[in-house]
């Protein structure tokens, strides 16, 4: 292992739990553009486990449910709608995606608008209340 951390060869995925994951599933590919990758579904209808892929990043979310990793990570709901961390999504074209997102019933938390830094983008809550950040703006082209 290296001690730098730009020699390290790493891909970061968020990691959320959603009270009906199914539902969320349908709800982030109409909204988002995100497609399913992997979908495990429980005996009773909840999902075990999911990867959705949007370009070359991903998310994985499941339901909520009683386990060990449960009681570390919950929904916002649980507190009262509160999140503390929340994806930041590249987009090609970030008015197309704000207008798709508004279309699928995205609740728009910061309109689209140019960045200070370049690049233009928006935030939205999904439907269970977590917070999505979408723009054009990619890090990794001004490094």
């Amino acid at each position: 292992m290296t001690d730098n951390a730009k020699e390290t060869t790493a891909t970061v995925i968020p990691t959320m739990r959603y009270n009906d994951a199914a539902a969320a599933i349908e709800w982030l590919c109409d909204a988002f553009g995100f497609e399913k990758h992997l979908v495990v579904p429980d005996e009773d209808g909840t999902i075990v486990h999911a990867q959705l892929v949007f370009g070359n990043g991903m998310v994985m979310l499941g339901s909520s449910r009683e386990s060990e990793f449960d009681d570390l990570q919950k929904p916002p709901s649980v507190f009262g709608g509160a999140i503390s961390q929340s994806p930041y999504i590249v987009v090609e074209d970030a008015d197309k995606h704000y207008a798709r997102a508004i279309a699928a019933g995205a609740d728009i938390v910061m309109e689209i608008r140019d960045e200070d830094y370049g690049g233009r983008g928006y935030s939205c809550r999904d439907p269970e209340g977590h917070i999505w950040n979408f723009g054009s703006y990619d890090p990794w082209a001004s490094a």
